[in-house]
């Protein structure tokens, strides 16, 4: 079952991209919580994060560790947030929050807009600090 993320890493649609190799990908949330708020994923498609197998496991968190210290370098927060829900999208993913405080990361705020451009914007900033 092909996701809306499997079509993002086919390019059949387009996201922000901040980081990528040959399995994993980040990029920006269109829906998010703080600005900088993005998603990593694993390109092999797997819905639920713990039928990743141990060593791409491993590796998915270490990606995502390259890129949360990038963020942190970027942002003006006190962490980078984690959050791994895995309900809207089966494909197994893992959300990175730039915080001040708990409330940058309750999923049931109303979620931020910005222009394509503000988009572009951030997503070069993470990029370059990768």
């Amino acid at each position: 079952m092909s996701s809306i993320f499997s079509k993002i890493i086919a390019g059949e649609i387009p996201a922000y991209k901040v980081a990528e190799d040959e399995r994993f990908l980040a990029f920006l949330d269109i829906y998010p919580l703080a600005k900088g708020h993005l998603l990593v994923i694993p390109k092999k498609e797997t819905d639920y994060i713990f039928d990743i197998e141990s060593e791409e496991f491993m590796a998915l968190w270490q990606f995502t560790q390259l890129v949360a210290k990038a963020m942190d370098k970027v942002f003006d927060c006190d962490r980078i947030g984690v959050a791994v829900i895995g309900l809207e999208v089966p494909h197994a993913h893992i959300h990175l929050v730039p915080l001040k405080n708990m409330t940058n990361i309750n999923f049931e705020k109303p979620k931020l807009k910005f222009s394509p451009e503000e988009f572009e914007k951030i997503a070069q900033k993470i990029r370059r600090a990768v």
